[in-house]
């Protein structure tokens, strides 16, 4: 399998190469050449599969240039029941009639994050042992990426984390299980505004070939390719625990900012998995639900980007979209480049809807999309807690609530559920007056000693950091 950046440059690459590297050398993201197919009769002989052997036979059809026994260890190492806490990995639970919770937040940071991420820190430590090389990760988070890398990563030969977020703009509790670290290896930044200033840092300095050839510079947002394959497992997961052996078609809703866990839904439709509708479900920033309103992708100023109660999401530039739009435009590369470089650049903003080709491409690729407030996640809470006995956290929320917007008779709707409420403690307490459950490893995190530094958001200073910590 070879890979090509979504903005033209074909050069082939293999998958352990864009491992390491993150964006492509042109700016653009990586996807692989063509999408494998998958038909009934495999779908039937990895339907009763583990988890670790159902990851296997998935990345094996993109990941060739390493030894399957390897691979096999590696997802094997990764996904076990000590780590998320059932032998299921990511059990189901129907919640009402037809409406679905797959468990994807019992990791060691209780987040879906996790789901990828032990893995890439896994395929991280084992490319870099065979290179004999080490590599420095950047990262950006808007809560969860950040701690799910941190944890994954910590203790890993030959790995950095240089991890940005926003200052001030993350939870208590999530602030809590990054900042506290103290591993040589951590390094928390920050940053002085939003969550797509950090993502802009990241671009630019990915974007400086030099410095980032000289600094061994990696990613582990969603932008990198391994960690978006990883998360394309749990819909083949989900999907054989939501239809038995009927073989009839799923529909998923995914809470979305950054479009990374919806846009590996759209890669598991592509190479062939029954998926009916994917329901993007955003909050106050709905920069995705209007695109899939009206064809419009229009970025939000930082002075327009909400600080909202599902704060994982308060992004307005969310950088996989590129990725779903390189497949709608055909994967037209130039065409890409010039809305991305182009309109976008000087705009700030795109219109497909008046492409009279856009509706029926959308209506082709499945995709549906909803829009929460503050009021409907503290609704969804008060609701599914009192007729469920479930305790959900504030993106779940907004995924059921969009999810009930979509329901097809006959058609089971799977929500992906994003974190543990314990997470946004402070949400939960004002919907139903009392804290969530908090796991005994947790317990008295915000009082722990931080090591975090702070910076203005600007990527020079961002890199003189990183200069002085890998000298």
């Amino acid at each position: 399998m070879r890979y090509l950046s979504t903005r033209g440059d074909a050069t082939p690459r293999k998958f352990c190469d864009i491992l390491l590297e993150g964006l492509a050398p042109d700016g653009g993201l990586y996807l692989p050449e063509r999408y494998p197919q998958v038909d009934a009769a495999t779908l039937a002989k990895w339907r009763n599969l583990p988890y670790h052997e159902l990851a296997f036979e998935v990345l094996s059809l993109y990941i060739d240039d390493i030894p399957p026994a390897d691979l096999k260890a590696l997802c094997a190492k990764t996904y076990t029941a000590e780590v998320f806490g059932t032998e299921e990995i990511v059990p189901l639970r129907e919640l009402e009639d037809g409406v679905y919770l797959e468990a994807l937040s019992n990791g060691p940071t209780l987040a879906f994050k996790d789901m990828a991420m032990q893995l890439l820190g896994n395929l991280f430590e084992y490319e870099l042992a065979r290179r004999g090389e080490e590599l420095n990760i950047l990262g950006a988070t808007s809560g969860d990426t950040g701690s799910a890398a941190e944890y994954a990563m910590r203790g890993k030969h030959g790995v950095r984390v240089f991890m940005t977020s926003p200052e001030g703009r993350m939870s208590p509790f999530q602030q809590a299980q990054m900042f506290s670290l103290q591993d040589a290896n951590i390094h928390n930044i920050a940053v002085a505004g939003v969550f797509d200033d950090c993502q802009d840092i990241v671009k630019a300095v990915s974007n400086d070939l030099d410095f980032k050839r000289k600094y061994k510079i990696g990613t582990v947002n969603s932008i990198n390719w391994a960690r978006l394959l990883a998360q394309v497992v749990y819909y083949f997961a989900g999907y054989f625990q939501a239809t038995a052996n009927n073989g009839k078609p799923v529909s998923f809703t995914v809470p979305s900012g950054n479009f990374g866990n919806v846009c590996a839904g759209h890669v598991a439709r592509m190479m062939g998995l029954p998926i009916h509708t994917l329901v993007v479900a955003t909050n106050e920033n709905d920069v995705l639900d209007e695109f899939f309103r009206t064809g419009v992708y229009r970025v939000r100023s930082a002075a327009d980007t909400h600080e909202t109660s599902s704060p994982s999401m308060d992004i307005s530039k969310a950088s996989n979209f590129e990725r779903f739009v390189f497949d709608l435009l055909g994967r037209d590369g130039a065409k890409l480049r010039g809305l991305f470089e182009g309109e976008l650049g000087k705009a700030g903003r795109f219109d497909l809807g008046k492409d009279a080709a856009f509706a029926q491409a959308a209506e082709r690729f499945g995709f549906r999309s909803s829009r929460s407030t503050h009021a409907d996640r503290l609704d969804t809470i008060r609701d599914t807690d009192k007729r469920f006995a479930t305790l959900i956290d504030t993106h779940t929320a907004d995924g059921l609530k969009a999810a009930r917007e979509f329901l097809t008779p006959g058609v089971p709707m799977v929500v992906l559920e994003t974190a543990l409420p314990i997470k946004f403690a402070e949400t939960i307490v004002e919907a139903l007056g009392h804290e969530p459950d908090r796991p005994k490893r947790f317990v008295g995190i915000e009082d722990l000693p931080k090591r975090v530094t702070s910076l203005p958001a600007d990527a020079g200073a961002v890199k003189a950091y990183i200069a002085a910590h890998c000298d």
